[in-house]
């Protein structure tokens, strides 16, 4: 929260604001008579649903849906007094991203690819004021680069968007966002995709944004926790209307309208609440999928004659039908590498892949082709694994066109029945891409991955982007999958409540090494390694000062560098409680009891021994 005393009249003020989006079957409304209003130096959370209005409402408030199919029917978005939708679109093109700064979703998406990150900062700066000189902008952009925590800002500057990490990216926009010093700041969900340590992180840079600009902030966000954490006063969102305003501390503590209840009912609870669905219930015998001592490096310098980037570092697990396991880990741990490794997207460097016997980790042409109907992977982000001109009926259809197994009817008939199995509906299977929410785009890419009836699903962050509710209803399908056809999934998430909800086993990953593995609810309550027990600490409480009363593990430092790993232990830089030979010794994961494995010097070391 700010902890500032803002003034009582807002500096930015939404009133009545109604928008409708025409399509061929008429008008629909997404908006209906939104009342909002942010003072400087206040935090105003945005809860609700997927599709309940909140970033329309900001979006269409700063003329940025595209019209059509969107219309503002009636309404102001008054900065200052001054109304932005009857603004003249020169003056407002100035406002945008002087007097407003705006932080997206996708960091990825807001930066151009083919240009350096500082100077897409730096043209921030001198859009709006040409009287600044090139000079000037690049050292305000170390500057700003600097206070938003990026590490080495001049030399990180001159690197290109795809070699900074999803947190580093979101930290350039949050730059870009205030580098003119704006009077409103709104940021829609910020945090969405991150881990939680980079989350936590973030949500500290947007503090200090806050602080240095004296910013009224819109946070959106469908995470509680954030809320929690960071909102002055809370505005709830349902069926495109605000249904409840109250202080963050009054709305948790009595919510007065039922919708607010029921989201707070749904909530997730404790890392340590009791798991009620993840119960290990795969049968003895041979496993699924076996990766032993698998290790993907990726070469740099000219003609890849540079030092590897040690991506993944000797992984080895293996999965039984049924069973699900969870892989958490900071951005840049590996994580996703691993996974598009395993579903032979890239070439492994060594080790071995084995899909029920078969070893996978050399097979080309049609035999991988073959297995990857058995092995399917669900990215992160959906709006880039779909097709923007292909309908979304056509999209779940697509895979079973490839491989051949139905003629055209029975493809639409399999692509409706799964469309309706994950909540999305027959209804809307002539929609485009970008005619659904976030969550709806996700749900249409398991239903596409689904389609080929796989032995193992590979899950990339698939819920990251998905309100609580929505959130409930995918896991309780992803469970209900499993346990129907015996699916096993490797699933990869920064929410540790939902890696605790639907996995059997937690593997922990830092620096293309696992440190420490074994049954989610052992890994979740009984952490044994200091950077468990870090990523534990920084998950956000659905429940305001939470966090700040059961305090934060910080830690200190950047990941050390991929092309040049440490001899010793990898977490040695950054731990805190390293003694001197974690320098110099690689610890090996050791039993630390049934199907528990942690690999740090200080677990298990008798109490007074010697270093």
């Amino acid at each position: 929260m700010s902890g500032t005393a803002p003034r009582s009249d807002p500096v930015f003020q939404i009133r009545g604001l109604t928008v409708d989006f025409v399509g061929p079957s008429g008008a629909e409304r997404a908006v209906d008579g939104v009342d909002l209003g942010v003072r400087p130096g206040e935090t105003l959370g945005v809860v609700g649903e997927s599709g309940a209005g909140k970033s329309v409402t900001v979006l269409a408030a700063l003329r940025l849906l595209p019209e059509p199919p969107a219309r503002v029917v009636a309404g102001q978005a008054l900065l200052d007094g001054t109304d932005l939708l009857t603004m003249p679109s020169g003056e407002l093109r100035s406002v945008r991203g002087r007097d407003i700064g705006m932080v997206f979703q996708d960091p990825f998406s807001s930066l151009h690819p083919s240009y350096r990150v500082g100077d897409q900062v730096a043209e921030a700066i001198r859009v709006h004021d040409r009287t600044v000189s090139r000079s000037a902008a690049r050292a305000r952009t170390a500057e700003l680069l600097d206070l938003v925590g990026v590490p080495h800002p001049t030399r990180r500057a001159r690197e290109y968007p795809h070699q900074w990490s999803g947190g580093m990216r979101q930290r350039a926009v949050i730059a870009m966002a205030i580098a003119n010093g704006p009077k409103v700041l709104i940021a829609d969900e910020p945090t969405t995709a991150l881990d939680v340590t980079t989350q936590a992180q973030v949500l500290d840079v947007l503090r200090t944004a806050q602080r240095e600009t004296g910013a009224a902030t819109v946070l959106i966000t469908h995470d509680l926790g954030v809320i929690a954490e960071m909102a002055d006063r809370v505005a709830v969102f349902h069926d495109g209307r605000v249904v409840e305003t109250a202080t963050a501390t009054e709305l948790f503590r009595s919510p007065r309208h039922e919708y607010t209840a029921e989201l707070l009912s749904r909530r997730a609870g404790a890392i340590g609440a009791p798991s009620t669905t993840a119960v290990l219930r795969a049968p003895p015998g041979p496993p699924v999928l076996e990766v032993e001592d698998l290790v993907k490096h990726f070469p740099t310098g000219r003609r890849a004659t540079g030092p590897a980037v040690h991506a993944v570092d000797g992984i080895t697990f293996t999965l039984a039908p049924g069973e699900s396991l969870g892989l958490v880990g900071e951005s840049g741990c590996g994580k996703s590498t691993l996974a598009r490794t395993v579903v032979r997207l890239l070439e492994p460097t060594s080790g071995r892949i084995r899909l029920d016997g078969t070893d996978i980790t050399r097979q080309g042409g049609a035999d991988l082709r073959a297995t990857r109907a058995r092995l399917r992977i669900v990215f992160q982000d959906p709006s880039g694994s779909l097709n923007p001109r292909r309908r979304i009926g056509d999209a779940v259809a697509e895979p079973l066109r490839i491989h051949g197994r139905h003629r055209s009817d029975d493809g639409r008939r399999r692509a409706l029945e799964l469309l309706d199995r994950v909540g999305i509906g027959a209804a809307l299977a002539h929609r485009w891409p970008h005619e659904l929410s976030g969550g709806q785009r996700q749900r249409v890419a398991i239903a596409r991955a689904l389609a080929l009836e796989p032995r193992v699903l590979v899950l990339d962050e698939p819920v990251s982007s998905l309100d609580a509710p929505v959130r409930a209803q995918v896991l309780d399908l992803l469970d209900e999958l499993r346990s129907d056809l015996g699916l096993a999934y490797l699933l990869i998430s920064h929410d540790l409540t939902v890696v605790r909800q639907v996995c059997d086993r937690v593997a922990v990953m830092y620096l293309g090494r696992f440190v420490e593995t074994g049954a989610a609810d052992a890994v979740c309550t009984r952490p044994e390694h200091p950077y468990t027990r870090a990523l534990l600490s920084a998950v956000p409480v659905a429940e305001p000062g939470a966090r700040a009363e059961r305090g934060r593990i910080v830690l200190g430092g950047d990941l050390p560098d991929p092309t040049d790993p440490p001899s010793g232990c990898r977490f040695e830089s950054r731990c805190g409680q390293s003694i001197a030979r974690c320098a110099t010794v690689d610890p090996s994961l050791t039993h630390r009891g049934t199907d528990h494995e942690c690999a740090c010097h200080l677990v298990g070391a008798p109490t007074g021994a010697a270093p």
